[in-house]
């Protein structure tokens, strides 16, 4: 284990933003696809879609609709108006993040537009609890998304081809997570730390093998947490990275372990979390809904029932493009973490 920092307090350490005055989750919500609604977290999830296309003329207005339905569903768990939403923190796949664009459109409130690829969920957790903290806000949503065809149009070919998959690829998943952040002392859900990653390059190149490429960067920032935290492994019940799955998750433990850091059970990945080995999802899944769909259902009902104590959120978003892919680039990286507690169950 790295030598530690001081035991963090209110402020910022090293890349650890630390809430001395906790925002609070107020309400959650999931919304997923029909292969999604399959898997094993099926009772999780608040809403589970029939069909991709959700009743809608292309899969991009339903990825949009998707985030506009999981904003509200979870507005209505915490009580709070649409017109009492200081500020939407939304961010997708997509050129341009349409789909929450346009889901921001019809909700109607300031916004702002966020991209860190399958990290988005996190970013948007970090910095909404940040504006709450520091009292630029009251009430805050933060949504990500991701469409399977529309990620598949936009990164590899029309699903219509068919094309063969290697045994390394993720499954992009159907999914939106929305969360409503309040002021600390409105719930039981505290969001006490934020740390913000950088970004890490290992010079891979192969776009059907995200988790090799994103392994470094979820071990760097979570590196980074314990040591401005001063915190251990146990101090979380779950250490949750989203999307590593089947290939980059145990690279990561490896690279932790190099570093003296031995996560144990308690290391799960959203990616493998989301499917199971009979739904032929290769590695696992992954894209913006992926974890934020497992944060919004699996996690936070866990943590609201006393089930978890404490996790930490560790979002993971490979920063590429169709451009800089044909160019022949490497696959830069990102990961933020955002610890999440109980506070009926941790105490002060």
């Amino acid at each position: 284990m790295p030598k530690s920092r001081a035991k963090a307090g209110p402020g910022k350490v090293g890349q650890t933003m630390v809430f001395a005055k906790a925002p609070t989750i107020l309400g959650a919500a999931s919304v997923v696809g029909p292969r999604e609604g399959a898997g094993p977290l099926s009772g999780w999830f608040d809403v589970i879609k029939p069909d991709r296309l959700l009743g809608q003329r292309s899969w991009e207005m339903a990825e949009s609709k998707m985030v506009e339905e999981a904003v509200d569903l979870a507005l209505a768990k915490a009580g709070v108006k649409r017109r009492d939403l200081d500020f939407l923190l939304a961010g997708d796949l997509l050129n341009q993040i349409i789909a929450s664009s346009f889901a921001a459109r019809n909700i109607d409130r300031p916004y702002l537009g966020l991209y860190g690829a399958c990290s988005t969920m996190a970013l948007a957790l970090a910095l909404g609890a940040a504006l709450v903290s520091a009292g630029f806000a009251r009430h805050v949503g933060a949504v990500s998304s991701s469409h399977h065809d529309t990620a598949e149009r936009q990164y590899r070919s029309p699903t219509e081809f068919g094309s063969q998959r290697p045994l390394t690829a993720q499954w992009t998943a159907t999914a939106a997570g929305a969360v409503v952040m309040g002021p600390p002392g409105q719930g039981d859900l505290r969001l006490t730390h934020a740390t913000i990653g950088r970004v890490v390059d290992n010079d891979q190149k192969n776009p059907f093998d995200m988790g090799s490429a994103m392994a470094p960067a979820a071990a760097d920032t979570i590196v980074a947490h314990f040591k401005d935290t001063g915190r251990k492994p146990d101090a979380y019940d779950l250490i949750v990275t989203g999307d590593l799955a089947a290939v980059g998750q145990p690279l990561a433990g490896d690279l932790l372990a190099e570093k003296g850091i031995d996560l144990g059970n308690r290391f799960v990945d959203c990616g493998k979390m989301i499917y199971d080995e009979t739904q032929d999802a290769h590695a696992g899944g992954s894209g913006c809904g992926c974890s934020a769909s497992v944060f919004a259902g699996y996690l936070v009902k866990n943590l609201a029932a006393g089930k978890l104590r404490r996790v930490l959120f560790v979002g993971t978003g490979a920063l590429h493009s169709p451009t800089s892919y044909q160019q022949g680039e490497s696959i830069p990286c990102v990961a933020h973490a955002v610890a999440v507690e109980n506070g009926r169950v941790c105490g002060n």
